[in-house]
């Protein structure tokens, strides 16, 4: 597949996940955090349901730009039923793609690939990172309260 059709097939996965947020909503009984990135205004609302080290469920609400929106409903897709350690994993996978690292790619990323270029565009890092910034937050404060 040539650069430009694989750059068009991210774009269209990334505009997919912003029309079309999956778990978009909020959970109740569950760990919530909210963060925001005061340089662009996006805003998000995070809310984890933890059990027994696994990631049950994973519903965001909020405000911005579609790379933060879209990076928000694939997080929550790639975490959702899985062990926080797995979660964590992925979170640092994604935050070395942003970095342009070399990442861990033994994991199947799914459609979070799609972001992968966002690194060419510093000042859109932190807006494709906050959901993942927050997840790391939820879980961290979900273990500490066990």
């Amino acid at each position: 597949m040539s650069f430009n059709n694989l750059d068009q097939l991210y774009r269209t996965v990334i505009m997919d996940h912003y029309k079309k947020p999956r778990n978009k909503g909020l959970l109740e009984d569950s760990v919530t955090i909210e963060m925001n990135n005061p340089t662009c205004g996006d805003r998000i609302h995070l809310t984890l349901q933890v059990k027994d080290g696994i990631v049950e469920n994973a519903k965001f609400d909020g405000d911005g730009c579609s790379i933060s929106m879209a990076s928000a409903s694939m997080m929550t897709v790639a975490v959702k039923g899985k062990p926080v350690d797995h979660a964590l994993k992925l979170s640092t996978i994604f935050s070395e793609m942003m970095l342009g690292k070399e990442h861990d790619d033994s994991i199947d990323l799914g459609d979070i690939e799609a972001l992968s270029g966002v690194s060419k565009f510093p000042a859109r890092i932190k807006c494709a990172t906050l959901a993942w910034k927050a997840m790391e937050k939820g879980v961290e404060k979900e273990s500490h309260s066990q």
